[in-house]
């Protein structure tokens, strides 16, 4: 009875459908899901609502927001076929980090909503279907890709801290990237207990050490989206 408890909390529950409205709006726009703590959908140029495309929700760091996630990743995407949702956290951070690892309540609902919306509204590749983060976005991202493994088959995380899912369910690919030098999340305690957990767990995991600090470099995005995207061809 507990694990079944367990497994309605986190979940997310949101399903991309076949086809999009016909007349939803392309370029950046702000989700308008909430007043102070909202989000943004960016849509490429080329969508078409007859066509369903990958899609990315990605989660920002701690006293990050949506719009200062938007500037590390818009300048990579923009020719790039897919569509990416950033919500904002209710709080500082997100709730399994803010109130204690187990607690997935409020970020989740909100997830949710905006994930719903995406999907009633645009045509989504339910085979390219990724969660991501940097930094407790990153550990966020990680902790509800596990848990939601049937919804998001990819895992993007910058430099996570930790991961602390209530359960798992399917397999999703993983790809890992930290910063050797970084002094907020040091990599000894982090990404190198993580990476091997996982693997012990039989997850696919595409794993990057790189010489820098706390940060995302834009060739590490690159190579983010190259992974994801790897073998899709737009139609």
């Amino acid at each position: 009875m507990q694990q079944e408890q367990e497994k309605t909390r986190g979940h997310l529950a949101a399903r991309p459908k076949p086809t999009g409205e016909s007349s939803a709006p392309v370029g950046l726009h702000p989700l308008e899901l909430d007043i102070q703590r909202d989000g943004f959908l960016y849509v490429p140029q080329g969508y078409q609502p007859t066509h369903p495309m990958p899609l990315v929700l990605m989660l920002h760091g701690a006293g990050g927001t949506a719009h200062g996630t938007l500037s590390y990743f818009l300048p990579s995407i923009e020719q790039i076929d897919f569509l990416l949702l950033v919500p904002q956290s209710r709080q500082q951070t997100w709730d399994a980090i803010e109130h204690g690892t187990g607690v997935y309540n409020a970020d989740v609902s909100f997830i949710e909503r905006a994930l719903e919306q995406t999907f009633s509204r645009y045509a989504v590749d339910a085979s390219l279907l990724a969660i991501g983060g940097f930094s407790d976005g990153a550990s966020y991202a990680l902790s509800l890709g596990l848990m939601n493994g049937d919804l998001f088959n990819h895992i993007i995380a910058f430099s996570p801290g930790f991961l602390s899912p209530l359960y798992t369910e399917g397999k999703p690919r993983i790809f890992i990237s930290h910063g050797r030098q970084d002094p907020v999340l040091p990599i000894d305690r982090c990404s190198r207990k993580i990476v091997p957990l996982l693997q012990h767990n039989n997850y696919d995991i595409h794993y990057h050490e790189f010489d820098g600090m706390h940060a995302v470099p834009l060739d590490i995005i690159h190579e983010a989206w190259r992974w994801f995207l790897d073998g899709y061809i737009p139609i």
